[in-house]
């Protein structure tokens, strides 16, 4: 599996060869380095460690500078572990847009919009009362019972309530690569990622 670090730009469209419109997502991809390569007899297991997205060195600690000080480039803000990662990287490499081509499939992971607490009505769906007669009132949007009485005497665990709703980690499989731009370090992918504007994702193939 190979993994790039980028950054959300924003939502476009775009026209196909065929002529039809397609939704699709710019990503900046800074140039991608290989900060640690961790091995099974020193760490226990096989592992890379890619770096990303530039970092104030004045920003940074002592351990951070000598970290990235070892693979002869500036502290980055973004830092992943790749396990089964293709390929022979060395501590030191960098890599970025150029190892997609157009026309392949990626998968997305990024951590979706937060949405704040929310009711049973918005994270979950549920259709709340609806009518407001036969002398209810003020209960249009709330989830109803809970559960049973004295048996069992408790809730069951996984029972959908309110509570905090998005600003999770989100994986978006099967996108594909409409554009691959080498100049500006710029990927066009097919459909919506998660994450806000500006947010990191991980694309991988």
């Amino acid at each position: 599996m190979l993994s790039v670090i980028g950054r959300k730009i924003g939502m476009t469209s775009i026209f196909t060869d065929s002529g039809k419109k397609e939704a699709c997502t710019v990503v900046s991809c800074e140039p991608n380095f290989v900060t640690q390569v961790k091995t099974g007899d020193k760490e226990g297991y096989d592992a890379v460690q890619i770096s990303s997205i530039e970092k104030k060195v004045k920003s940074s600690n002592g351990p951070e500078k000598g970290h990235f000080a070892k693979a002869k480039t500036t502290p980055k803000r973004v830092i992943i572990e790749v396990r089964n990662f293709d390929g022979k990287q060395n501590l030191g490499d960098s890599f970025g847009v150029e190892i997609f081509e157009e026309g392949e499939f990626v998968d997305v992971v990024g951590t979706s919009k937060g949405k704040g607490f929310q009711g049973v009505v918005k994270r979950h769906g549920f259709s709340g009362v609806g009518e407001s007669t036969h002398g209810q009132h003020n209960r249009l949007r709330a989830p109803g019972s809970l559960g049973a009485g004295s048996t069992p005497s408790r809730v069951f665990k996984g029972t959908r309530m309110a509570g905090q709703m998005g600003n999770e980690r989100v994986k978006v499989q099967n996108l594909k690569v409409l554009k691959v731009d080498t100049d500006k370090n710029l990927l066009v992918i097919s459909g919506a990622l998660p994450g806000h504007k500006g947010s990191y994702v991980v694309i991988e193939k």
